[in-house]
């Protein structure tokens, strides 16, 4: 392959002009020159040598996004809507700065850590990383890294995460729901760590401002993996007679347990309301529309992108913990009902 000093001897100029063409650094290059090199480029079909390049200036511009997951939770972790858009946005953010993504998922944190650190990377973004696994990174990998939906202990280890404002939307929605006469509401989780605990956390506040105990029986875990999802939908839809309304920590989880509950019968909202989190695009598509709370993965993307190459940059971070807002969006599957809610009563004798 034709390298640059080959053209630079072909067009009698310096490497280095040849290279600010290739890289568009021209403002100081004529522009004659400039067709000249261009034309020898098009012609042998010259592509640059980016991993010469990244060993020459001592960087890789490749940042690395790990995605930590739970044993049996995901077949395949892209089809959740929510990793999906979020992804998306990052991998455009990164391209957009000029820098290139490789991605690595696992539910094994030392095989996460292994991959990580083969990785001639300049940054890291890591999701799902609760606090023990980020020790374990942060003790191994010195380069930067930036966490999105971290809840580790800040005394502990210093760290820069990018997050929402879980308890405020899972605090607002249960309100909502409360405001609407709902009482016996079942809180579904698929897990209680990190982000779905934090919003557990606003739902019983919620309860609390009402006088109401949450009562642990209420809090319902559904099992994510192949084998089990089945046979735990069937029981919580068992468990729905009990309840007015099911609020979701996910947009995910609210709309297959809608399709689920819908396939056997049940009315929504006028047998049993539904709330999510998140407002992805499936929210908008089921009917009925889900009420739910929004966020902007779009928007967290980016800014996860923009701090951790601010890090790589060498600049000062002035607010390690990022927040983003979330709000209501009211739809179409909560029913108000009576104070104490008594739709669970009349559909009774309907469930099979």
């Amino acid at each position: 392959m034709i390298t640059i000093k080959d053209m630079a001897d072909m067009l009698g100029i310096s490497t280095t002009t040849v290279s600010n063409v290739i890289h568009g650094k021209t403002s100081e290059v004529s522009q004659k020159t400039v067709d000249r090199v261009e034309k020898l480029l098009k012609e042998y079909d010259y592509v640059p040598n980016n991993s010469a390049r990244s060993l020459s200036q001592k960087c890789s511009k490749i940042i690395g996004v790990s995605i930590k997951g739970r044993k049996g939770q995901y077949d395949n972790i892209m089809a959740d809507p929510f990793f999906s858009v979020l992804l998306g946005a990052i991998e455009a953010e990164i391209r957009r700065r000029g820098y290139f993504m490789m991605i690595y998922t696992s539910d094994d944190i030392q095989e996460l850590i292994r991959n990580v650190l083969t990785w001639n990377v300049d940054g890291l973004i890591l999701l799902g990383i609760l606090h023990d696994d980020f020790v374990k990174i942060r003790s191994r990998y010195k380069n930067p890294i930036v966490l999105i939906d971290s809840y580790a202990p800040r005394d502990i280890m210093n760290y820069v995460n990018v997050g929402l404002e879980d308890e405020k939307g899972a605090y607002e929605m249960t309100l909502h729901l409360l405001e609407r006469g709902h009482r016996r509401i079942a809180f579904l989780a698929d897990n209680m760590e990190g982000v779905d605990y934090t919003r557990y956390i606003g739902h019983q506040r919620a309860l609390a401002k009402y006088g109401i105990k949450a009562d642990s029986k209420d809090l319902l875990i559904i099992q994510r993996g192949v084998t089990e999802m089945e046979a735990s939908m069937e029981e919580l839809y068992y468990m729905s007679r009990n309840y007015t309304a099911f609020m979701c920590c996910s947009d995910y989880w609210a709309v297959l347990l809608m399709s689920y509950f819908s396939d056997r019968g049940i009315r929504i909202p006028e047998d049993l309301s539904f709330t999510g989190f998140d407002d992805v695009l499936i929210s908008r598509i089921i009917r009925p529309a889900l009420t739910t709370v929004h966020q902007d993965p779009i928007r967290r993307g980016e800014l996860a992108v923009d701090t951790l190459i601010k890090m790589i940059q060498g600049e000062e971070i002035p607010d390690w913990d990022v927040k983003l807002p979330v709000e209501l969006v009211i739809r179409d599957s909560v029913k108000r009902i009576g104070s104490y809610g008594g739709c669970g009563e009349d559909r009774d004798a309907g469930v099979k």
